[in-house]
Parts: structure tokens; sequence; C-alpha cells
């Protein structure tokens, strides 16, 4: 498996150390970016749509 892993590292023009930096970046951001979204959503609290929607409603073209 390694070495599969490493064959498409190189054919990608990186190491499996610069694979894993980049997912190890990734990971750490996740909870970050969900409690940035959990954020933007509550200050967005207070806007109304006036009713629920149906799918068709929802799905409708104007």
């Amino acid at each position: 498996m390694i070495q599969q892993a490493r064959r498409r590292a190189m054919a990608e023009n990186m190491t499996l150390n610069d694979l894993f930096r980049v997912w190890l970046e990734r990971y750490i951001a996740a909870p970050a970016a969900a409690t940035q979204f959990r954020e933007l959503m509550q200050r967005f609290d207070h806007i109304q749509a006036g009713h629920n929607f149906s799918r068709e409603e929802m799905n409708e073209r104007r």
C-alpha cells in the first residue's frame, strides 16, 4: 500500500510527506471551518423566510 501511495504521489510531483502535510493542515482546519459556519448561521438567525417551502417551491425556476 505504501508503494502504491508513493507512486501516486510521484505522479503528482509530490512526496508522501507533502501529501500528509496537506492532509494534516486540512484536518486541523476542519473544526475551525465548522465553527465559522455556525457563527455565520447565528448572525443570520433573525432572517425569516415567511414559511416552510416545499421541495417543488425550492426547486422552482422563475
